[in-house]
Formats: structure tokens, C-alpha cells, sequence
């Protein structure tokens, strides 16, 4: 698997590439203030964008999704109960004293048990609420395979939890999306997070202070 990440100010939000090393496609996940440096990675390395997923909708998570649309022309999935959220991220910017262009509308919601393909590898899409809504962790490995890769956005970081003092957001719900959903997973699977270094499943659920015994 192919995976390359970029942040940059002022958020330092991680957009992801992650493309299959045998076909080349690829998906873009949470494309942001970042897209630039994720756009000239997909041209430099001739992968082929299919889709562009978001974990949610927080602004920082949104702000490069025009810039991706227009390189690619592809469809851009998010969970239905992110869509309040998405549609004010002019205003959300703002509030930051920042000008965000208008987005796109997403194409597509995702739907519960869904995969989505790309190349030789599947994503599958857990719903996790908590941070807002419409929050999704996005589980991708081999067709056929259990997924060790998590892009879980906002949900989870390594040694800290998502915010829940956001619209929509709620502390219970979020502990028992961890909980739940991502830990039964395996200690294995590796978590990408939307701000900060990457960690496992097992080092959070040792080690995370909000989550351990």
C-alpha cells in the first residue's frame, strides 16, 4: 500500500494519499489546506485518483476538497450527518479569520457495510460519532482481507481523543466509538490520525490516557 501524508498551517491537519502499488489507482482522504502537496504527489508518482473520502467535516478536513475535485473530476463521499457541518465551512473559516473557497456537494453518502474499491484494496467504512456526527473511520486493506490501515480523522490520536465540545460533538459517544467500533479491530492496525503522528491500536489502548484501564 501506498501511503503519503501532508499537513501544513495553520490547522497542521494530515490529508492523505493512499494508492494500490500494483494498479496505481488511488483515493485522496480529507484533502485540506495541504491539497497542493497532495495534488503534486499523485502527478509525480502517476497514480490515478478514484475517489475522495472524508473522515468528516470540520473545516480543516474540507477546505481542499474544490482543488481536488477539479484535478480529478471524481466523486467525494461523506457521511450524511455531516453534511450541516460541510455545508458551512465558508462561514466555519471565517470564524478564523480565514477565507475557504465553496465546496463542491458531495456526490455520494456513505451507506452502513459499504466498500469502496480502488484498485486491489477495499475500504470499509465504520461509522464513528463522537467528535460530530457524521465522524467515520475508514478501515482499508486487501480485497478479501481484514484492513490493518484506520484512517480514523479526529476520533482518535495518539495519547488523546477527538474534541467533543464542537457542535455535535459527545464525550460518551466518542469513548464508546473507541471502544466498540476500532478497538476489536487488533492491537495490530495501525491508526492515522488527523493531527499528529501515527500509533496503533494496542499503544492507545495500553497507553492512551483517556482509554486506558
Amino acid at each position: 500500500m501506498i501511503v503519503e501524508s501532508q499537513a501544513v498551517g495553520p490547522f497542521f491537519k494530515n490529508g492523505f494519499v493512499v494508492g494500490c502499488e500494483e494498479t496505481q489507482d488511488a483515493v485522496i482522504i480529507d484533502p485540506g489546506d495541504e491539497v497542493a502537496s497532495l495534488l503534486a504527489f499523485v502527478e509525480r508518482t502517476g497514480l490515478t485518483v478514484r475517489y475522495i473520502l472524508l473522515t468528516h467535516a470540520h473545516v480543516d478536513h474540507v477546505t481542499g476538497v474544490a482543488a481536488a475535485k477539479r484535478a480529478f473530476g471524481v466523486p467525494v463521499y461523506l457521511h450524511r450527518d455531516d453534511l450541516f457541518l460541510y455545508d458551512r465551512a465558508v462561514e466555519m473559516g471565517a470564524m478564523f479569520g480565514l477565507t475557504v473557497e465553496p465546496q463542491p456537494p458531495i456526490d455520494l453518502f456513505y451507506t452502513p457495510g459499504e466498500a469502496i474499491g480502488f484498485g486491489t484494496y477495499d475500504v470499509r467504512v465504520l461509522h464513528t460519532p463522537g467528535h460530530c456526527p457524521g465522524g467515520v473511520c475508514l478501515q482499508i486493506g486487501k480485497k478479501g482481507t481484514k484492513g490493518q490501515e484506520l484512517f480514523v480523522g479526529d476520533t482518535l490520536f495518539a495519547g488523546s481523543i477527538g474534541r467533543t465540545d464542537l457542535p455535535g460533538g459527545d464525550y460518551a459517544t466518542l469513548i464508546a466509538s473507541i471502544r466498540n467500533v476500532l478497538f476489536p479491530l487488533g492491537d495490530e492496525a495501525v491508526v492515522h490520525s488527523g493531527h499528529g503522528r501515527d500509533t496503533t491500536i494496542g499503544e492507545e489502548r495500553r497507553n492512551n490516557p483517556f482509554l486506558s484501564p
